[in-house]
């Protein structure tokens, strides 16, 4: 069991639920622009928010936003860490910081000071962009023993001033990496651990690689809260995430859509239904799973489980539920609208 870490009203680690985070893409001094998008993302069901902190400029403006948003902020610092005690300062919910660029004792005191008065926690993100050379020569590259021993050997700067509230982070750009850090590390610390891939990319392979590193590790019952990282709107990080952690069985709530990958036996536009299906439940939350089938040979059999679903046949579509034909329908779009909404 780790650690149990508060931001703000969200609670990481110690066997509690898995939150969902991602980051304003933004520019933190544009206050206005910057809480239009934590909106956005609250809606979503994003939990945690990080906000980039590239200047004094942008640290000034976490005022303001705090003032205007009660979401868990995490302030994400680089390099100069009078950042952060500004950061802290303005009332945000974590500091994140960069092991490689935070390494003078006395930088590292005053944020742990800083942080330990106010209640805050902070997330040590390592990846490869962000060891320190005499880790990278050490281990001959950013391996994943070298990501462990980069964030551990920050930990213990942080704890020998006597800060523990810490979060651990460990990506690599590639799932197998990421996995394998991950992994050694959990076997040294209780620390709670951020999960993601760092530079995923686009949605569809960006999507895929993040799915691949952080489920494998969930299932492990390694990690505490996630980041699907992708070069898209912050809001599709968070319906990738929500949709990964309803597919492991780690979050409920929303509507499943199972279907086919339909073969030469369909007869109808299983693939338009399924997709028109999907937009039309987006953001539903009530918990129920919709099968849409292209058959009647598998259909009804195959989705027993299924609360819902339609199956095609040669002259129109079967409604089933739980498994059992109660009729046909020649609108299975609407039948299924309609279930639902009665349910």
């Amino acid at each position: 069991m780790t650690n149990t870490v508060k931001i703000g009203a969200a609670a990481v680690g110690g066997g509690t639920a898995i939150t969902i985070q991602s980051m304003t893409k933004t520019d933190t001094r544009d206050a206005a622009s910057t809480l239009a998008q934590i909106a956005e993302l609250k809606n979503a069901g994003c939990d945690i928010i990080r906000l980039a902190v590239p200047d004094e400029k942008a640290a000034l403006a976490l005022y303001e936003i705090r003032k205007q948003t009660d979401m868990p902020l995490v302030a994400d610092i680089h390099f100069d860490h009078k950042l952060a005690l500004i950061a802290a300062d303005a009332g945000v919910d974590k500091i994140r910081v960069n092991p490689g660029n935070l390494a003078k004792s006395e930088h590292i005191k005053a944020v742990a000071d800083a942080c330990r008065a106010r209640g805050i926690p902070i997330r040590i993100g390592v990846n490869g962009g962000s060891l320190s050379k005499s880790i990278l020569n050490r281990f001959g590259g950013a391996t994943p023993e070298a990501l462990v021993a980069s964030g551990l050997e920050q930990a213990e700067m942080f704890e020998n001033y006597g800060f523990s509230d810490i979060v651990l982070s460990f990506k690599a750009s590639n799932v197998a990496d990421t996995v394998a850090a991950n992994r050694l590390a959990r076997s040294r610390c209780a620390y709670p651990f951020h999960l993601g891939l760092t530079e995923a990319g686009t949605p569809y392979n960006g999507i895929i690689k993040s799915a691949a590193a952080i489920g494998a590790l969930l299932l492990d019952d390694i990690g505490d809260t996630v980041r699907v990282s992708l070069t898209a709107d912050p809001v599709e990080e968070v319906r990738a995430a929500k949709s990964l952690l309803r597919a492991l069985g780690l979050r409920r709530g929303g509507v499943e859509i199972i279907s086919c990958p339909t073969c030469g036996r369909c007869r109808a536009d299983v693939i338009g239904l399924a997709e028109e299906l999907e937009r039309r439940l987006e953001g539903v939350e009530k918990s129920l799973t919709v099968a849409v089938m292209g058959c009647g040979v598998n259909g009804p059999g195959e989705a027993r489980h299924a609360d819902i679903g339609v199956a095609a046949g040669s002259d129109g579509f079967v409604l089933f539920e739980k498994g059992e034909i109660i009729g046909k329908c020649d609108d299975p779009l609407r039948a299924v609208l309609e279930f639902i909404e009665a349910f």
